[in-house]
């Protein structure tokens, strides 16, 4: 009886209503949410976002149809699948791992000596031309397209992918050595 009066306060903007019921079902709709996602950062954000957007249409809200909680997990469970459909969050779960060697190609033909050969990354890079290296960097490290890759070097789309597939023939070399 006490959750109608709430969510009928909820509906008429009372923020302790808010408070209330975020305090009740944050964690639980986080906690879905962070099922679909797998980022617990990601979660909190949309998490917020879901309270927000039933705040925003609290007066959608029917008791006839439903509970309260099912209503906003419902919110919730869409809000997470249009996240993972999203192409941002592709882009960031394709690049996590490379987040760790953007600028590493730099800092490696910056000066050889006394530096760690990282991952095996120096022989990999033996008689790669400093253009190699640039579109290799742009396309695999930092994640950019091949049209992003040609508008960034001001050089035409072609030559991006026929630098691309040279340079990744002299690495496939370069492996077998």
């Amino acid at each position: 009886m006490e959750l109608e009066i709430i969510v009928a306060q909820f509906q008429k903007k009372d923020a302790d209503a808010f408070q209330k019921l975020y305090n009740m079902y944050s964690e639980n709709i986080c906690g879905v949410i962070n099922t679909i996602v797998k980022d617990t950062n990601v979660s909190e954000e949309i998490c917020q976002d879901v309270f927000m957007k039933a705040w925003n249409n609290a007066e959608s809200y029917n008791a006839s149809k439903g509970r309260f909680f099912t209503w906003i997990l419902n919110i919730a469970r869409n809000a997470a699948i249009d996240e993972i459909r999203s192409k941002s969050y592709k882009n960031s779960k394709k690049n996590l791992s490379a987040d760790y060697f953007v600028g590493i190609l730099e800092s490696m033909t910056d000066s050889e000596e006394g530096k760690e050969d990282v991952v095996g990354l120096k022989k990999l890079l033996v008689n790669l031309k400093d253009k190699c290296i640039e579109i290799i960097e742009l396309l695999y490290f930092k994640g950019l397209t091949q049209k992003e890759v040609s508008k960034e070097l001001d050089i035409p789309l072609g030559t991006v992918k026929t630098r691309n597939r040279s340079c990744i023939t002299q690495i496939r070399t370069n492996m077998a050595l």
